[in-house]
């Protein structure tokens, strides 16, 4: 408390002292004197607003991409719902909100908070680019040099960020290192949440066995298409459980009434495929392979059936563009989307699962394009 105390104490003496410095130079310099102090706070809000500015264009995209690789909700991953990157800025305006009102707009401790978490991601920047050059030595040219300055600029970002935390640690310090922490716990739970699910998803694995049991060759002459029979198009994630759910309950409720069949997959490309084109073109293959097996799949079975596949970071501007192409095409087609539906519903439940199939219902809507939502419980 007396710690406290003292620190109040000092900042008001410095505030003070700041005070009576600009009133020196506005009476010694005269008129001067308040267009300099003038000049200098306007060219600090500039510098502030740019700073902002540029934090509301990038934030919302690294949380995006941090949502296509599950740390935050999947829903901040959607660029293209409700004009691109809404949700992550009005997260981000929430958040400084209500740090603005829990702080009381103290500047001390917002410029303390911004600093520390300034050298935060200068370090885990420069840790990024120094493990990279690490990674590629010897493949990059001047790979030594690089290597060099990302270990030199980590060691003194790291050494100023220690000893900013240190110094400041009674003037704010401890506020920012429990609120980034809180963040990084939520964002811990959020991957493990994401881990458990998909764990779970797994048990509808056996359905891709019982596909599997008829080891029959895809016929040489594959069925025709039924120009005036009804589609069923189905929006798959992989060649699995979740994706044969969602075509065998379409064939349990509605019968022989498809005739046709068309599956949808869009690969996500997230951190662990955002390297290189290899890494791109590896999971474009992969994704196309799924959909081939849903097609021979019906092939088997002696159903018409086509895929359409890609990859890209917005995954629903993606599926909008094939659903309007085969719509064009087979103007009787229905879409088919799986729903999560979890044994015990949760609000952190609703949070975090069933925003894509949502949103492309709901654009699907826009367009005069039926879409059905089947149930998977899990």
């Amino acid at each position: 408390m007396i710690a406290y105390v003292l620190h109040s104490v000092q900042s008001t003496h410095e505030q003070t002292s700041n005070a009576v410095l600009l009133h020196k130079i506005t009476d010694s310099w005269g008129g001067g004197g308040k267009v300099f102090v003038l000049v200098a706070l306007i060219s600090e809000a500039v510098i502030l607003f740019v700073a902002a500015q540029t934090g509301f264009l990038g934030g919302p995209r690294v949380m995006s991409n941090m949502a296509l690789d599950r740390w935050l909700p999947s829903r901040l991953a959607l660029l293209s719902d409700r004009l691109v990157t809404s949700y992550g800025i009005v997260l981000m305006g929430v958040a400084a909100a209500i740090l603005v009102a829990t702080t009381g707009g103290h500047v001390g401790i917002l410029v303390v908070l911004y600093s520390i978490n300034v050298f935060i991601t200068f370090v885990l920047s420069l840790l990024g680019m120094f493990r990279h050059w690490t990674n590629v030595r010897g493949q990059a040219p001047k790979w030594r040099r690089k290597l060099f300055v990302s270990a030199l600029g980590l060691v003194l970002c790291s050494f100023i960020l220690v000893s900013m935390v240190v110094l400041k640690f009674h003037d704010g310090g401890w506020i920012t290192l429990l609120i980034t922490g809180a963040l990084v716990g939520l964002a811990v739970a959020i991957r493990r949440h994401y881990r458990r699910t998909q764990e779970i998803l797994k048990r509808l694995d056996a359905l891709v066995d019982v596909a599997e049991m008829d080891k029959a060759s895809v016929p040489s002459v594959r069925p025709a298409m039924i120009p005036n029979g009804k589609t069923a198009v189905i929006l798959v994630n992989g060649f699995n459980g979740l994706g044969l759910h969602s075509l065998f309950a379409v064939t349990r409720l509605f019968g022989d009434t498809f005739k046709n069949y068309a599956f949808i997959q869009v690969g996500s490309i997230d951190a662990g495929t955002f390297k290189g084109v290899q890494e791109v073109q590896d999971l474009e293959r992969r994704v196309a392979a799924d959909v081939q097996k849903y097609v021979d799949y019906m092939a088997r079975q002696g159903i018409y059936a086509e895929g359409y596949s890609a990859v890209s970071v917005d995954i629903v501007e993606e599926i909008m563009k094939f659903a309007v192409a085969i719509q064009q095409r087979m103007p009787d087609a229905v879409f088919f989307g799986g729903q999560l539906v979890f044994a015990k519903d949760s609000v952190v439940n609703r949070i975090l699962h069933n925003h894509i199939v949502f949103s492309v219902q709901r654009r699907l809507y826009t367009e005069g394009i039926p879409c059905v939502i089947l149930p998977i419980r899990v």
